[in-house]
C-alpha cells in the first residue's frame, strides 16, 4: 500500500525496525550514516536497498532536512555499493519513490539499486 512521502516520521516502520536490530536483514554495507541490504523480494539479480540511518520519510524530506555530511555519505555509499557488485561497467538503475503516486511503500527514505542483467523499460507501458 502506498504511503505519503511527507509528514511525521513513523519510528515503527519496517526500516526503522531493521535499523534498531528488531528485524534481521542481509546486510551488504554499513557505516555511521547508511545501511544497505538485499531486498527480500528482488526484482533483478542484484537488488539492494540503501537507507540513511536518520529518520527521513522520503527523498523530499531527506533533501530538505539532512545535513550536507549525511547527503554526501549517502551518495558515496550508493556508488561504493554499485562498485562492490561490479555494476559500473554493465550499468544499473537507481529508483527512489516519493509518495503515493510513485508507489512509495515504506515511510523511510530509501533507494533501490538494481543491476546484474538487462532491466528493460524504465516504466511499464
Amino acid at each position: 500500500m502506498a504511503v505519503s512521502g511527507i509528514g511525521k516520521y513513523d519510528p515503527d516502520n519496517i526500516f526503522a525496525k531493521i535499523l534498531r536490530g528488531d528485524i534481521p536483514c542481509r546486510k551488504v554495507f554499513e557505516n555511521d550514516m547508511v545501511l544497505a541490504f538485499h531486498d527480500i523480494a528482488p526484482k533483478a539479480p542484484v537488488h539492494v536497498l540503501v537507507i540513511p540511518k536518520g529518520p527521513y520519510i522520503s527523498f523530499a524530506d531527506f533533501s530538505q532536512r539532512a545535513s550536507d555530511k549525511e547527503i554526501v555519505a549517502f551518495n558515496r555509499a550508493v556508488g561504493d555499493i554499485a562498485r562492490q557488485f561490479d555494476l559500473d561497467a554493465p550499468g544499473y538503475r537507481l529508483i527512489g519513490n516519493v509518495g503515493e503516486n510513485a508507489g512509495q511503500e515504506v515511510p523511510h527514505f530509501h533507494v533501490h539499486l538494481l543491476g546484474g542483467g538487462s532491466l528493460g523499460a524504465m516504466l511499464a507501458e
